[in-house]
């Protein structure tokens, strides 16, 4: 899919899920699968999910652009409710998450592999705004590298989630992450929580074992 450069549009309008400017990006549908049973961590994970239905979501719209300098994905979908809260812990916050190789060769399917690390960019309803930014090296090693740099804003309104997750296209960082580039290609992938259903951590539906190619459009 296609990442439109949007002239003069600050991070801020990007980062709303209601603003005119995401009127020109073209919307383009995936279907979702949920994490296989036999790929979760733990024994535990694996038989309490044995008679579950893992990936309550199963499709989504994303959308995607750029000011030369921050990139955006709006990602919406359909929930009878939102779940915002952690409650008693039968029920977690709705979440997604944007993921891209920081490795050429990783894997999306397993999360990357040892020494081969993906990059997540994900916001979670309870969050307010704040988005984390992960890396991980294979099933069950995610780790947080911090609240700063991955900007979020979801809207839940008629039936539907409505989630802007956004980031510098290059930033400074220790570890290794995505640096995007204008006018070159991309690779991504999406995936999302539904709380209701318990879905936490590897429980999640995605867009699959492969990922899907990115084109950020030069500026003009």
């Amino acid at each position: 899919m296609k990442a439109n450069y949007l002239a003069g549009v600050d991070t801020a309008t990007l980062l709303d899920p209601k603003s005119n400017a995401w009127n020109q990006p073209k919307a383009e549908t995936f279907k979702l699968m949920g994490t296989p049973l036999g790929m979760q961590p733990t024994e535990l994970i694996r038989s309490s999910w044995a008679k579950k239905k893992i990936g309550q979501v199963e499709s989504i719209k994303v959308q995607a652009a750029h000011n030369g300098e921050t990139i955006a994905f709006r990602i919406e979908w359909a929930t009878k409710a939102p779940s915002m809260t952690n409650g008693d812990n039968s029920i977690f916050p709705d979440g997604a998450a944007v993921a891209l190789p920081a490795d050429a060769r990783a894997p999306v399917i397993t999360m990357g592999a040892q020494g081969m690390p993906i990059n997540a960019w994900y916001w979670r309803a309870n969050d307010g705004g704040h988005g984390r930014q992960l890396s991980a090296e294979g099933i069950g090693t995610s780790e947080t590298l911090d609240m700063e740099f991955v900007k979020t804003n979801g809207v839940y309104e008629n039936g539907h989630w409505s989630v802007v997750i956004a980031r510098a296209l290059k930033i400074e960082s220790k570890k290794p992450v995505a640096q995007l580039e204008v006018g070159q290609d991309a690779k991504f992938g999406v995936a999302i929580w539904d709380g209701k259903n318990q879905e936490r951590g590897g429980i999640k539906a995605f867009t699959g074992g492969a990922w899907l190619d990115l084109s950020l459009e030069a500026g003009k």
